[in-house]
Formats: structure tokens, sequence, C-alpha cells
């Protein structure tokens, strides 16, 4: 899934498509498990488009709650006396 089509992707059809391609992922990683599957790049192919749709559902959050992307979650950390 290429990223432009991830981002016409309402939140709902996001998170329908995450839990698709997680499920798609686990059979085709017992396949190979199993036996040797044809072509095992679908299986990193397949990594990355879930990777893809789990940073625009990020991105969506974050810009949600005004946050840069990447910033969000992150603390400062104290500095400690000498």
């Amino acid at each position: 899934m290429k990223n432009k089509d991830v981002v016409s992707l309402s939140d709902q059809e996001l998170v329908d498509k995450i839990k698709e391609a997680k499920e798609g992922l686990s059979k085709s990683t017992l396949n190979h498990a199993i036996s040797p599957v044809e072509k095992p790049s679908a299986i990193r192919i397949d990594r990355r488009s879930i990777a893809r749709l789990i940073t625009e559902v990020n991105k969506r959050k974050h810009a949600a709650a005004n946050l840069p992307a990447g910033k969000a979650g992150k603390t400062v950390k104290a500095s400690a006396k000498k």
C-alpha cells in the first residue's frame, strides 16, 4: 500500500487495515515457518505496510494534540546534580 493511499483513508479504515494486515502477516509467517513460501519478500512488504499504517495513525494523533510528530511521549531528563 502506497503512502498516498494510506493518507486518504479514514481513521476507522486505518484501524481496520492494521488489524487485517497483522492477521495476514501472522498467517504468512506461520506458513513460512512450516514450509517455505514462494515469495518471502512478501513478508517484508507486509511488515512495511503495517508500519506505514501505524505511522499515519500516530501522525494523526499528534496532529490532534497539536504536537510535532515524533515529540510526543518523550520526557526531558532532569539534570543530575554533581
